[in-house]
């Protein structure tokens, strides 16, 4: 007699701590691996009471469920998740539910669930935050798609999540891939503060000559003041951490050449399609890929003139004015993925509620930090805003914090520390107050070579002029 309330398939970590996760929260779960030596050690490490069995075909995996069935997919973005859904469809019937929790591409998304509805069987594009403690104690948890299919899976899904003042960090978002959507520009503001960090590490290191472990405890006593958040709280440890077999700071011994999945290019791509712009998250994806460049780096090194490094005085002023050019930086990231989901909710019909997005990110997730309870709290009052810098709740901060943010980056250009997220901060904040922008220039140039045409500031219209004096 079928009897487990869902199937899971794929357990690398992620899957596996999903699994234990739900086991963990009374709900008897089916587990499939195509390699069957995986799930035999996955079910060597469960207890005997666990309510977690194994199935060694996709046949045998939907013959345990209960129906309507749901299956879990755990498995590698792309032709992987198409493989295992041709290999699905004909064992489910109508009703039946589909879950992707792996980092699909929103589009791939939408697709899949068109197909799958003409058959009668729902899907969710399901984004999951929190690496592989999240999956296990409680990820932020961003379903989309079939509506009707969702409530087959809520109180699952529901148990399984990050809490916050007892809230679950869960919600659902809106139909097609509106989660998908939904988790990679969460993924692109993870790579955006990630950036900031990094670079703001850097400063402490190369422009103000201190120490790796002089830096964790900066970072730690950061984690205790308004920067409070899950990578800051991760960059304090890290920057702690020693290399057994040097003695040396781990992180130094580590190649600075950092590596991507995809998610990061999406949301760039994803706001050029919609014309938004999103520089803080841009940079920290061209860093990334400037950082791979390693041998070309090493060369360009020896040949390529540069400023002094170090200049260490006023260290307690210039922490100062770190620490607030990176709660800064922050603001106007998030302000860029705020902006995106607005225009892709608009432009995909998502109907997505940007504060309740925010709500379900504050506990689980990476990108977790303080300061999303001032954002929630911005778009709660006000959830019509165009822009989270016209926040009334944030101008205190915009302040007091954009002259150490260019004091920040005057000091990263005086040194020739790399600074792109923090600059691209600033000139997102200072294009985005600036009333007239040089763009008619540009305009004008258009219309010069190739009849594009303006319109004017005087009067309505479309206008051409012939440019030739």
């Amino acid at each position: 007699m079928p009897h487990a309330e869902i199937g899971l398939i794929g357990l690398a970590v992620m899957g596996a701590n999903l699994a234990r996760n739900m086991e963990r929260n009374g709900f008897s779960v089916a587990v499939y691996n195509r390699s069957p030596e995986r799930t035999r050690a996955f079910l060597e490490s469960r207890p005997p009471k666990d309510r977690i069995q194994a199935a060694f075909s996709l046949a045998d995996l939907v013959s345990r469920l209960t129906i309507p069935r749901r299956v879990l997919l755990m498995v590698q973005a792309g032709p992987p998740v198409d493989a295992v859904i041709a290999e699905l469809k004909p064992l489910l019937s109508p009703g039946d539910l589909i879950l992707d929790g792996g980092n699909s591409h929103f589009s791939d998304t939408e697709r899949r669930a068109t197909e799958l509805s003409s058959h009668g069987i729902h899907y969710l594009g399901v984004g999951i935050s929190g690496g592989e403690s999240g999956a296990l104690w409680g990820p932020a948890i961003m379903p989309g798609g079939s509506k009707e299919g969702y409530p087959l899976v809520e109180p699952i899904l529901t148990a399984v999540a990050a809490r916050v003042e007892n809230t679950p960090c869960i919600s659902y978002l809106g139909p097609g891939g509106a989660g998908h959507y939904v988790k990679m520009v969460h993924n692109g503001i993870e790579y955006a503060d990630m950036a900031l960090i990094a670079e703001t590490y850097h400063l402490i290191r190369s422009a103000l000559g201190m120490s790796t472990p002089e830096a964790a405890e900066v970072f730690d006593r950061w984690n205790r003041s308004p920067l409070a958040s899950y990578l800051v709280e991760i960059t304090a440890r890290v920057l702690a951490k020693t290399d057994p077999e040097t003695g040396n700071p781990l992180v130094e011994m580590i190649l600075d050449a950092a590596g991507s999945k995809g998610t990061g290019m999406w949301t760039a791509a994803g706001a050029l399609e919609l014309g938004v712009p999103v520089p803080t998250i841009a940079a920290a994806l061209e860093m990334r890929n400037l950082s791979a460049m390693k041998d070309q780096r090493r060369t360009a090194a020896g040949v390529l003139p540069g400023p002094p490094s170090a200049i260490g005085a006023d260290r307690d002023q210039r922490l100062s004015d770190l620490a607030q050019a990176l709660y800064f930086g922050r603001i106007c990231t998030y302000a860029q993925g705020m902006a995106l989901l607005n225009a892709a909710s608009k432009a995909y019909g998502y109907g997505l509620h940007l504060s309740e997005i925010l709500s379900l990110w504050r506990e689980g997730c990476i990108i977790r930090a303080y300061l999303l309870e001032t954002l929630q709290k911005a778009l709660q009052a006000d959830p019509g805003l165009p822009n989270l810098l016209l926040a009334p709740e944030l101008r205190e901060d915009l302040e007091q914090g954009h002259a150490c943010l260019r004091r920040t980056v005057a000091l990263a250009v005086r040194t020739g520390t790399p600074a792109a997220a923090l600059a691209a901060s600033l000139s997102y904040y200072d294009t985005y107050r600036c009333e007239t922008l040089p763009a008619n220039l540009i305009q004008a140039q258009r219309d010069c070579f190739g009849a594009h045409t303006y319109h004017r500031t005087d009067r309505k219209g479309i206008f051409h002029t012939d440019w030739e004096v």
